[in-house]
């Protein structure tokens, strides 16, 4: 199977992990009876454990190895470099996570927003040993970690339309 093939089979099986995270949050949004403000912590807590991993992944690779021990950039294509764009994206996907979890928290509740956070955790690690064993394998770990996000937004986003919070009234 080419590289195409396996990173769209990857991202195919992140959007169904996005559609099957619907029913487990209204499950979740039933069980869970807490404050937006304490659910969002614990939601961002899986995420931010997995930048921890990584940084001191990274500072343990530069501490073992001369060539990058004083800070130069890594071989291009070793585990230390793969590691470091594992790194910038799941900084990049967590920036996401911060900017649009309190509107989707706010509009869902916080039982959706929990389950966000331990699918972004899952779904980072996942990320992150697929680049490793091979690159066309991040695909569904990035699909998988993305995809709920963009997914639960629009469901945010439909239902604050229609509740008529972003209505525009005219004087």
């Amino acid at each position: 199977m080419g590289k195409r093939a396996l990173i769209l089979l990857g991202m195919g099986a992140g959007a169904i992990w996005a559609l099957a995270a619907i029913p487990l949050a209204r499950m979740a949004s039933w069980q869970v009876n807490m404050p937006l403000t304490e659910a969002l912590p614990f939601a961002l807590l899986p995420g931010g454990v997995m930048l921890l991993l990584m940084i001191g992944r990274l500072a343990q690779r530069r501490f073992f190895d001369d060539r990058i021990i004083d800070g130069d950039a890594y071989p291009v294509g070793s585990a230390a470099e793969i590691d470091q764009r594992v790194l910038r994206n799941s900084v990049e996907q967590l920036m996401l996570c911060l900017l649009l979890w309190p509107f989707i928290g706010t509009v869902l509740g916080a039982g959706p927003i929990l389950l966000l956070g331990a699918s972004f955790g899952a779904t980072r690690l996942l990320f992150w040993l697929g680049y490793h064993l091979s690159p066309p394998l991040r695909g569904f770990g990035f699909a998988a970690g993305f995809y709920p996000t963009i997914t639960f937004l629009v469901f945010a986003l439909i239902i604050a339309i229609e509740d008529g919070r972003f209505a525009v009234v005219m004087p």
